[in-house]
């Protein structure tokens, strides 16, 4: 039988949910819950208050590790906005660094520890978990310290510089009896979960083609991002991990074949050791077919295109940390409409920690454990053997990947 268009006020009142669906964190402390009563018509969107946030001598205490950009300009200042962590220690190797970041966030100078010092985290008991924001080639090495003194670990993306190092990661937490997660921080961000929610509900038909780009311009050719050993790669394992993930995340498949090539402009400085940009192709058992490209010679770009069988998605800009949009177009009583996606936007940062948080307090398996960063460092070195050999590259499946669905996305 013929599957039929739904009517336009059932797809509308559809995004409607979705619009009022972005994902609030929830609270173990409902009794400290604030209502108030409603004064708005119903003409007017419902007035949402957040849930509360656990006490501070409540919250899984986490240890920064590396004070780059990442760290000082989004992570710490998202812990305002977090509900169940917060900031106890920072390891840096420039202490006058670390004494400044500790006096704005209330954290004793006796929890700035210099790298040399790390071990001294298994002494400091309100340090629970630690987040690594070091450069790639050194996330292997801190996170199997970080098990070893007894602490969690949110580690940033990409998880490491190969496969090896990956497994060595996971088979050091597992080890310690500690939680490892990875951080794409695009799995817990609002309108990217809405979207996952509308291709499971099949509100696209059947998934066909993503296609997607991320590129920005790389100036500096010193910056550790341009050094093979730090990096293990350039544009592909930065940038182009985002477009990876999401075809995956997205589809909820995992690749079999791919195709990749690199490029790298011959006398530019920059790209001495590793490549300035990267093509590639996803080939998924269903048929679905992923076409990205990345680069670190190009003005910055952020967008995918997600096609389905009876409807398309786009998210232009995607993957930044603020101001993404998404946009659904298909047809409805004959005629094509596209429906902007009005959806709160949330810290991604606090939302990340606090699931990680979460994991930790309630003992659960995060959504993207190291596993997940593990299949992606599959897949890119796949696409490199590729571009090497100039030649498509098969795939087996993986045994795990993802853990449950983040716990706000479950209602609970």
């Amino acid at each position: 039988m013929k599957h039929s268009q739904p009517p336009r006020r059932d797809f509308l009142r559809y995004m409607g949910t979705l619009a009022l669906s972005a994902p609030a964190v929830a609270a173990a402390n409902e009794q400290d819950k604030i209502t108030f009563p409603p004064i708005y018509d119903k003409s007017e969107k419902p007035e949402q208050t957040e849930p509360p946030a656990d006490p501070m001598n409540e919250r899984v205490g986490v240890a920064i590790v590396g004070l780059g950009r990442i760290s000082v300009n989004e992570m710490l200042p998202a812990f305002a906005q977090s509900k169940h962590a917060k900031p106890v220690a920072l390891v840096t190797g420039d202490r006058a660094k670390g004494l400044k970041i500790a006096h704005q966030y209330n954290i004793p100078e006796a929890n700035v520890l210099d790298y040399r010092d790390f071990e001294k985290l298994a002494r400091l008991p309100e340090v629970q978990a630690v987040y690594i924001a070091l450069p790639n080639g050194m996330h292997a090495e801190y996170t199997s310290r970080a098990a070893r003194a007894g602490k969690h670990v949110l580690c940033e993306k990409p998880m490491a510089n190969s496969v090896a190092e990956c497994q060595q990661m996971i088979d050091a937490c597992k080890k310690a009896g500690k939680k490892l997660m990875i951080a794409y921080r695009s799995q817990y961000e609002p309108m990217d979960r809405a979207l996952v929610k509308m291709v499971r509900d099949k509100k696209l038909g059947a998934m066909k083609e993503f296609s997607s780009v991320n590129s920005q311009d790389m100036g500096d050719p010193q910056h550790w991002r341009l050094k093979r050993a730090l990096a293990g790669g350039g544009a592909l394992p930065d940038v182009g991990l985002y477009c990876l993930n999401a075809a995956r995340f997205l589809s909820g498949e995992e690749p079999s074949e791919v195709i990749g090539n690199t490029w790298s402009t011959p006398g530019d400085p920059r790209f001495r050791e590793v490549e300035e940009s990267c093509q590639f192709i996803l080939r998924f058992p269903s048929g679905f077919m992923a076409s990205c490209s990345t680069s670190y010679g190009a003005h910055k770009s952020q967008f995918f295109r997600l096609n389905g069988a009876e409807a398309w998605a786009e998210m232009d800009p995607a993957y930044a940390y603020h101001g993404l949009k998404l946009k659904v177009t298909r047809v409805v009583d004959g005629k094509e409409q596209a429906s902007d996606i009005q959806i709160e936007e949330k810290n991604q940062f606090a939302a990340e920690m606090d699931h990680f948080a979460q994991c930790v307090k309630q003992d659960k398996e995060p959504h993207t454990p190291g596993e997940e960063g593990l299949q992606d460092q599959r897949i890119m070195e796949a696409i490199y053997e590729s571009a090497r050999k100039g030649r498509p590259v098969k795939l087996s499946p993986p045994q795990h990947t993802r853990g449950p669905e983040p716990q706000d996305q479950q209602g609970g």
